[in-house]
């Protein structure tokens, strides 16, 4: 499902117009970038959790010429799916 899609769909399922429902997307999309570049975590009882962690800097290899490089320290976004939300796709831990 793509963002356009989300948007049709929440309008449908609430009776919105399409641009009240993508202002509803983005507010929300908004506020979850915006807690975690604050460094909080969002959590959804049920679907959820998103957060950051911290990657350590490693030794990579270029594909192209083969050779090492240091990839430093990185923040990186990270959702972790609640215990119902498995249970509803069916994922294996």
């Amino acid at each position: 499902m793509t963002k356009t899609e989300l948007i049709k769909q929440l309008a449908r399922d609430c009776g919105l117009t399409l641009k009240q429902s993508e202002t509803v997307v983005n507010t929300f999309i908004r506020s979850i970038t915006q807690a975690l570049v604050d460094g909080g975590k969002v959590e959804l009882r049920g679907f959820g959790s998103f957060r950051t962690k911290t990657r350590a800097a490693r030794r990579g290899r270029n594909p192209k010429t083969g050779e090492t490089v240091q990839v430093p320290e990185k923040v990186v976004p990270f959702f972790k799916p609640g215990k119902q939300f498995r249970a509803l796709i069916d994922c294996d831990d």
